[in-house]
């Protein structure tokens, strides 16, 4: 081969793996995890205060939009349905490539669950690759989180799951993302005015620890290494929900171990009242999620609670924050109408569907 077919033989190539590159970001399948993903990757370098790992606690939970109008500081939310946490590191990878945020937040639900069931669903893994862009991180994160080595191809080529999706290259919100950037209005905020009413369990006095899942300790403690060896600030937080003694066991366990190595874990179970949060009006799932009146009240007792504890500043007013400014008026408008929904649901008693249980 001469030295002219070769350039050839290479600018072929490259052109084929950009084109299929893209393609695949287009036909990638659209929804909320999408739209959280290409909107964070749209944001302008290092303008990111805050980066919330975890699952779908985290996305319904805190509105990134309202702690902005409140507290003025950009939070952002990389959170996939029911997130392995054996994904943390290559998410932070992920996020350092274009943001240097003051502080990660770690949401530690599904730090009790059993591998097994989260590697029993594909949807678990795919949620955090497939959002991914292209790269050698996705790769290494692709490798960390399924073992059989024969399927990895498909997850490295993710259009392999989406081909038959070709249809929705048509559509314009699916072409906006063929670079995967695309703005999301909420910043990553999922609101819901369902109510899915629910009673607290008060497990503040159990003391007795329980060990939590060897493989999610294993992945806490790398996680743990990776912030200590590049000296990241970070917050551990349980969000509120239905407490269960075997589980506040294990989250006692897991306390002591992040504690250990000088990071907090703060349990917003402990804080109810302060939070005012109401169950049997606040929640959307009975117990699993928040809706947008228990996210207000979230929101702004974590907000409240960064800057006071964190320093985080409040950078209102800056030159090109406007897209936080219409994202913030956007939530109050759509947070009133949700706060009367919430309130007619609750007096005609028209509740959520039972919600599908999340692994142990």
């Amino acid at each position: 081969m001469t030295r002219k077919q070769a350039i050839q033989s290479i600018i072929f190539i490259a052109g084929f793996l950009y084109l299929l590159m893209t393609v695949t970001y287009i036909i990638r399948t659209n929804g909320d995890v999408k739209d959280r993903f290409t909107g964070f990757y749209a944001e302008k370098d290092h303008t990111i205060d805050v980066v919330m790992v975890g699952s779908s606690p985290v996305y319904p939970y805190y509105a990134a939009p309202m702690m902005w109008g409140r507290y003025g500081f950009r939070a952002y939310p990389i959170s996939t349905n029911l997130q392995r946490p054996v994904a943390a590191v290559g998410l932070l990878e992920e996020v350092r490539k274009t943001q240097a945020p003051s502080l990660y937040v770690f949401e530690m639900r599904m730090y009790t669950a059993r591998e097994m069931d989260l590697t029993n669903n594909m949807a678990y893994t795919r949620g955090v690759t497939d959002n991914m862009k292209y790269s050698w991180n996705r790769i290494k994160t692709i490798n960390d989180m399924v073992d059989d080595v024969s399927e990895r191809h498909t997850y490295y080529f993710d259009i392999f799951k989406y081909h038959s999706n070709w249809k929705t290259m048509v559509l314009p919100e699916q072409l906006a993302c063929f670079r995967y950037e695309k703005m999301d209005d909420q910043k990553g905020y999922v609101m819901t005015d369902e109510v899915g009413p629910c009673e607290a369990v008060d497990t503040s006095g159990i003391t007795e620890k329980l060990p939590m899942p060897e493989f999610q300790e294993e992945c806490l403690e790398r996680l743990l290494d990776y912030l200590e060896e590049n000296e990241l600030q970070a917050l551990f937080i349980l969000s509120p929900t239905v407490m269960e003694e075997e589980k506040q066991k294990m989250y006692n366990y897991m306390e002591d171990i992040i504690n250990g190595r000088g990071y907090e874990f703060l349990n917003m179970n402990d804080y109810y009242d302060e939070m005012g949060l109401d169950f049997a009006a606040d929640f959307s799932d009975y117990g699993g999620h928040v809706n947008a009146v228990g996210a207000e009240k979230c929101s702004t007792f974590l907000g409240r609670y960064l800057v006071e504890h964190y320093g985080i500043e409040d950078k209102r007013g800056e030159k090109g924050s406007e897209s936080w400014d219409a994202a913030y008026l956007q939530w109050q408008e759509e947070f009133a109408q949700a706060k009367q929904t919430i309130a007619r649901r609750i007096a005609e008693e028209d509740f959520a569907d039972a919600p599908v249980e999340e692994p142990e």
